[in-house]
């Protein structure tokens, strides 16, 4: 590859990066909208949150077609290749977290006009700044190529996971204390997941982080265990290849 293209290749990789960093910041931006959308029973404020997710959308196909151009024209090895791969898979990671925190905004409109108890507003609360943390530290963990900081994701997530299974306690307990109506403690248990879920996706844009540094990710640990049962089988699985090479490779 010439300078001249080498250069254009790795002005094109960091727009790809810088792409992926605006809209994990993107999705940081959104949730405590939602949440104080759903929490005020505000509806404009909701249907602009849902409006803006289109610029989501949009982010996403953009990046879609950059890391295919990438890929058709520049040929990339090694790292390089890691890079884009993990840009790849990280789209529609991020871009479902945003339809999540979407789903919240919509569901200012189903259930509109309900007074919440202060102990489930405040696990709401807590939720929507756990969530929005994860999400702000693992766009830093991407930026930053923070292999420590990605895997830490994981166990910071417990603390949202802690929250959604005591928003499920609350909700039930409201529902036989008061006989609230079932489909508004549907409704409740619903955005305690879609919370839940925006943090699984946080923890898995920390656990790409590894594999554009090392190649790494977590199926390989299960991967490996099952080659190791089956090398004594008669049906021996060839070697498993990987994109964990090293910048010489290109």
């Amino acid at each position: 590859m010439s300078d001249m293209l080498r250069t254009n290749f790795h002005t094109d990789l960091d727009a790809v990066r810088n792409e992926i960093v605006r809209m994990c910041a993107m999705v940081t931006e959104m949730i405590p909208r939602a949440t104080d959308a759903f929490l005020n029973n505000d509806l404009a404020a909701a249907q602009r949150l849902i409006d803006d997710d289109d610029e989501l959308d949009a982010a996403a196909v953009n990046l879609d077609t950059m890391c295919t151009q990438l890929l058709a024209l520049q040929q990339p090895m090694a790292t390089d290749l890691r890079e884009i791969v993990a840009a790849i898979r990280l789209n529609p990671e991020i871009e479902r977290s945003g339809d999540l925190v979407t789903n919240i905004a919509k569901a200012t409109r189903r259930m509109f006009g309900t007074e919440y108890e202060p102990n489930i507003r405040g696990l709401i609360l807590k939720m929507s700044e756990e969530a929005q943390r994860l999400f702000r530290l693992a766009g830093q963990a991407y930026a930053d190529r923070d292999v420590a900081l990605g895997a830490a994701l994981d166990d910071i997530d417990d603390r949202l996971d802690e929250h959604a299974n005591d928003l499920m306690t609350a909700v039930l307990n409201n529902h036989k204390e008061n006989e609230s109506d079932p489909q508004t403690s549907i409704q409740m248990a619903l955005i305690g997941r879609f919370y839940e879920r925006i943090g699984d996706h946080a923890v898995n844009v920390g656990d790409w982080v590894r594999f554009v540094a090392e190649g790494w990710t977590p199926e390989q640990v299960g991967a490996d265990r099952a080659m190791k049962r089956r090398a004594g089988s008669p049906t021996h699985m060839p070697e498993r290849t990987s994109l964990a090479g090293t910048d010489e490779d290109e």
